[in-house]
């Protein structure tokens, strides 16, 4: 079976190329990528269909084809459209009729067309619809992220949308999103809730019904178990040395004692404040465990929280207040981690410590970060609200500890239930490992993709209706 990802934006190479340093190579390509790899080893040949961009500024991308070193059955495919400098995605809708027509060219050269399209990202999925509509070949849509949910957290209104729009080309997305999941044959989403409660948006009313079982399709993006493992390698001793370092320089009788580590990005919704605030304010927890906070790029974050620009930088700067005005540098630590295989080896550390892993966000749509953590053996405390409350529990049986991340109080009995139940902890440790790579790895994606990918590719469908403006012919209509 052939199956074409469809993915416009951003850009994918041997060397994943700008990867979390640009808003348009972020965790969706992570979740194309690793999912065709793992669909690959299953006999499947995938192409990742996306933009070439003959530019100087971005030379990774300029070949029409390009392959992963060591990876059979997957390919890039780059197509020319939208001219050849790099533009954001919110800059690709009126471009994606001339994606379409590259795709359909290739494949007419090639004499062979997908059995089956995978549309990502509003963009992604419309591509896919137009495609469908001219070729009959069926197609799925995964949204990663809804353009309703981003305008409600950009406030958006009747009064100021069209100054918005002009940023985020909402009376494009929107349309989009609409014809991708009325049109395809199912819709994968990572996890139920996404389902009713972001499908279920006013603003796509009458496109798609939530209560349709056949219309959807949970799979869960996966771990990367090739570096997310319980298996030491010569970076353990690296970190270990560099947490004995981070330690020692505050507090040289603590590098023992269990520890709590936090790794996210610093912004208010991950709410490392709240987890900060739930360590500090419990005594127990102050006298028999370590908080580590992961940062990226700075060796030490009392010296050098300035560098640090944004908001991050800002939300650093709070939380190194709230330690100093707490007395608590000889508790709270922060450590630079530069990349997943080093993330990897602190998990491996942490447990060595009988620690654990805390994400308390106030919000979380999914939740790899404590599945990440989890693969590695190290038991995870996690946020109720979103997807932990579904892999934490899972028919009955605990694999992790859900708190309120809105009591601090809470939060913290959830810490100390690892902390201090040590037969709890290893028990944890033990069947986290095994649970993970069965049910969340991207072999266990990939094969949930394909399940369901078989059972719905020879479907009838209708044909889409694609609105004119994606066609060139005139603008789209208010939204608001």
């Amino acid at each position: 079976m052939k199956i074409a990802f469809l993915n416009p934006q951003g850009n994918f190479d041997p060397l994943d190329s700008h990867w979390t340093d640009h808003p348009d190579f972020g965790g969706q390509l992570v979740y194309v990528k690793e999912l065709a790899i793992a669909m690959a080893s299953y006999g499947v040949n995938v192409d990742i269909v996306t933009r070439r961009i003959v530019d100087k500024h971005w030379p990774e991308f300029s070949t029409p084809f390009d392959y992963y070193p060591g990876i059979s059955g997957v390919r890039i495919v780059r197509i020319n459209f939208g001219g050849t400098e790099f533009l954001p995605k919110e800059k690709l809708w009126k471009c994606l009729k001339d994606y379409v027509v590259g795709i359909e060219k290739l494949y007419v050269r090639e004499r062979t067309f997908p059995d089956f399209i995978t549309g990502h990202y509003g963009d992604g999925g419309l591509s896919a619809a137009m495609l469908a509509k001219k070729r009959k070949i069926p197609f799925s849509f995964t949204a990663h992220s809804l353009g309703a949910q981003k305008m409600d957290k950009l406030g958006v209104t009747a009064e100021n949308f069209q100054a918005i729009d002009k940023t985020y080309s909402f009376s494009y997305r929107i349309p989009a999103e609409r014809v991708s999941m009325k049109y395809s044959v199912v819709n994968f989403v990572s996890t139920s809730q996404e389902r009713f409660e972001q499908y279920s948006h006013p603003l796509y009313k009458n496109w798609i019904d939530v209560n349709n079982n056949s219309r959807f399709a949970v799979a869960s993006p996966g771990v990367n178990t090739r570096i997310f493992n319980p298996a030491a390698t010569e970076l353990d001793d690296v970190i270990t040395d560099r947490y004995t370092r981070t330690v020692v320089a505050y507090a040289s009788n603590r590098v023992e004692k269990p520890v709590i580590v936090s790794s996210s990005r610093l912004e208010p919704k991950k709410n490392v404040a709240g987890l900060l605030k739930a360590f500090l304010n419990d005594k127990k927890l102050n006298e028999e465990a370590n908080l580590l906070i992961v940062v990226k790029g700075i060796s030490n974050a009392y010296k050098e929280y300035s560098k640090v620009p944004g908001e991050p930088g800002r939300i650093l700067k709070e939380l190194i207040e709230t330690v100093s005005a707490h007395k608590a540098r000889d508790r709270v630590f922060f450590m630079n981690i530069s990349n997943q295989k080093e993330l990897a080896a602190l998990y491996r550390v942490a447990v060595s410590k009988e620690g654990l892993f805390a994400m308390v966000s106030l919000y979380e749509p999914f939740g790899l970060a404590p599945l990440e953590a989890m693969a590695c053996g190290l038991p995870a405390v996690a946020t109720k609200n979103g997807g932990p409350s579904e892999f934490m529990i899972k028919s009955g049986v605990k694999y992790g500890i859900l708190v309120d991340p809105e009591d601090i109080i809470n939060i913290a009995e959830g810490l100390k239930k690892l902390i201090f139940d040590r037969r709890l902890n290893m028990e944890l440790s033990k069947k986290i490992v095994d649970y993970v790579k069965k049910d969340y790895s991207w072999g266990a994606t990939a094969l949930r993709y394909l399940k369901v990918i078989e059972e719905k590719k020879r479907c009838p469908s209708k044909l889409p209706e694609i609105p004119s403006f994606f066609l060139g012919k005139g603008e789209p209509p208010l939204l608001l």
